[in-house]
């Protein structure tokens, strides 16, 4: 195995922009090298952007190992969210009740990762408990790794709750990163980052050994520069589990989710523009406009759709999100090897009272408190039944079949808020239809549109069940029919473009 030298932090600051090395084939080992330059540089000195806990100092070593293996990945680095298990780390899920949380065990998606020729190259930072903690919280803080920044802006927020990911595949860390969404915890923090994220169907990846929130709508999903590159870590980390029951069809579903990307059309297809979800900034708009007549250049035909989000969405998912927090994280505790951990939610709230000054300083447990109460079953059932039916059949599929489009459109987030760690977060709101395709278990694409005042704004892309691969399709085209300028980060502050 060839040993590298150590990078210089001379060269790493030289390097800080570059793209991605150019040559015929991917060259996985000087990548990691350069990428664990960038870590250096701007992780853990300049700009400081917490993106990343932890990382794998011989990670070009192994590269270098696995390239020469002949695997689908050649080697390519992959940063982790600190909320999925991996054998070489502790999975903390940004809370210092779990940093001695060392399982010795791969979750399945990282097995898969590996064995199709993947380096783990690190965890990434995240909004705690994927923010599910309190309502009041600031996404992409944690205690165990910081506040996130974003490398557009560091003064603004990267979204969340994979805030480090997101950052992290800005920022030229790693070849792409895994994240988890329970609801816009992938497309979100892909938005705002300038960067690719992509929210399978609900069962195509296994979430096995990954902190839950809810079993109805949890994933992990890919985050990275381009479709091309999401689709080819999809087809790593896809596929059935048996001890995910949700699973059951992703061995049959899954495929080369890479093949017919490079010719892939909008020729003929129907998209259906969801004309409410724009949101009322003018400037967003105008973005959106061009993203469309981009679409219609390349030989689309839009379809205009009003449609309002179902009112009664929201509580019912709260209450699904509830109940299934308790049930799931007391099982995902109950299975910890180490048993000086928490072994309930109950007690993780205990844990956070004791440690109320590192934990609680900037914003409490609402959420974990309002789950524990949240334990009426029949209740339950019935508002998963109604946000299964709002979200799906009376929703996406609806929207679908009715207007006869192949996908649905909407910008996926606003720009990037200011972070305030006192008062917490404050999303552009009225922007997005997200929340339908995370309820539904359906998939969601995010692909870079342009950009508002330097601020990356992301095209959400939103179909039906198992249709992943026609999403990435249809993203890779419009990825190629794109006409808008897209944001560089800066690592420095905000400030206004005519300054």
């Amino acid at each position: 195995m060839r040993r590298l030298p150590p990078t210089t932090f001379a060269l790493a600051l030289a390097l800080l922009a570059s793209p991605a090395i150019a040559t015929e084939t991917y060259d996985a080992p000087a990548e990691a090298e350069l990428q664990i330059a960038r870590i250096k540089a701007l992780d853990d000195a300049g700009p400081m952007l917490n993106a990343v806990i932890v990382y794998e100092p011989e990670a070009a070593n192994y590269a270098n190992e696995a390239s020469e293996a002949g695997m689908p990945l050649d080697g390519r680095t992959v940063l982790v969210k600190d909320n999925i298990e991996t054998m070489e780390w502790p999975t903390t899920a940004g809370s210092l009740a779990l940093k001695d949380n060392l399982t010795g065990r791969d979750a399945p998606l990282i097995a898969r990762l590996r064995a199709a020729g993947g380096v783990v190259l690190g965890k990434t930072n995240l909004s705690e408990w994927a923010n599910i903690r309190d309502n009041n919280s600031t996404s992409g803080w944690s205690a165990v790794g910081g506040l996130t920044r974003n490398p557009h802006a560091i003064d603004r927020n990267a979204c969340g709750s994979s805030s480090g990911s997101g950052a992290a595949v800005a920022a030229g860390f790693a070849w792409a990163a895994i994240g988890t969404e329970t609801d816009g915890s992938i497309t979100c923090p892909a938005s705002i980052n300038g960067i690719v994220g992509f929210k399978p169907t609900v069962g195509m990846v296994s979430r096995t050994h990954v902190v839950p929130i809810s079993s109805s709508q949890d994933t992990a999903g890919p985050m990275a520069s381009t479709v091309f590159d999401a689709a080819l870590l999809l087809g790593a980390i896809a596929g059935s589990d048996p001890l995910d029951a949700a699973t059951a069809e992703a061995d049959a579903r899954k495929t080369d989710f890479t093949q017919g990307l490079a010719g892939a059309s909008l020729a003929g297809k129907r998209i259906g523009v969801l004309r409410k979800q724009v949101g009322s900034r003018d400037d967003i708009r105008v973005l959106f406009d061009k993203a469309i007549d981009d679409m219609r250049r390349a030989g689309a035909e839009i379809v205009e759709i009003e449609a309002d989000e179902p009112g009664e969405l929201g509580a019912a998912e709260f209450t699904v999100l509830l109940y299934e927090l308790r049930v799931t994280m007391d099982a995902y505790l109950a299975s910890l090897p180490d048993e000086g951990l928490p072994r309930t939610l109950a007690e993780l709230v205990e844990f956070n009272k004791a440690h109320a000054d590192e934990e609680m300083r900037w914003f409490g447990q609402s959420l974990f408190e309002m789950a524990l109460q949240t334990t009426d079953e029949a209740a339950y059932r019935e508002a998963r039944a109604t946000s299964l039916r709002l979200a799906g059949e009376d929703g996406i599929d609806r929207l679908l079949r009715d207007y006869r489009v192949d996908v649905l459109v909407a910008p996926t987030a606003g720009p990037s808020w200011t972070t305030d760690l006192v008062l917490g977060d404050h999303y552009p709101g009225g922007i997005g239809a997200g929340s339908l395709a995370a309820v539904a278990g359906y998939p969601h694409l995010t692909v870079p549109m342009g950009a508002v005042e330097r601020l990356p704004i992301g095209l959400s892309f939103m179909g039906a069940k198992w249709s992943d691969h026609e999403i990435l399709k249809l993203g890779a085209a419009y990825e190629r029919a794109r006409s808008a300028e897209l944001a560089t980060p800066s690592f420095g502050a905000w400030s206004p473009s005519d300054q």
